[in-house]
């Protein structure tokens, strides 16, 4: 009996895998149709927030650009400008850059010579 047994076992474990209890919408078969669609502005057209925050980051605090309404590879590029002029790491999430340490006023001179118009936000 233990032989049998540990055969259903297995063959329940191959097949729960490729069920399915309830799929809305269909399967993963066309990804690009859910993708966000991103409506790219010109800089001069974007409105800006640069803030500093230490909130849920060990008391390091970290620089914060949000408002882009442009294309992820565009805020790679424009995070790689603003981490040299910095001379400090960074990153991207989601629609806001993230550069280490608290470089407001000079993040909002450089943006405004790029185009963007920028403000400085919380206190």
């Amino acid at each position: 009996m233990a032989s049998s047994k540990s055969k259903r076992n297995s063959s329940e474990s191959n097949n729960s895998g490729n069920r399915f209890v309830y799929q809305e919408f269909g399967g993963n078969t066309n990804s690009a149709a859910f993708k966000k669609a991103v409506q790219e502005l010109p800089p001069n057209q974007q409105n800006l927030r640069v803030q500093a925050s230490r909130k849920g980051r060990k008391g390091k605090t970290v620089t914060i650009i949000s408002g882009f309404q442009t294309k992820p590879e565009t805020l790679t590029e424009l995070l790689k400008q603003l981490k040299s002029q910095c001379g400090s790491g960074g990153t991207v999430k989601e629609d806001t850059l993230e550069i280490q340490g608290d470089h407001g006023q000079k993040l909002v001179q450089v943006l405004t010579q790029m185009g963007y118009k920028a403000k400085i936000s919380g206190g």
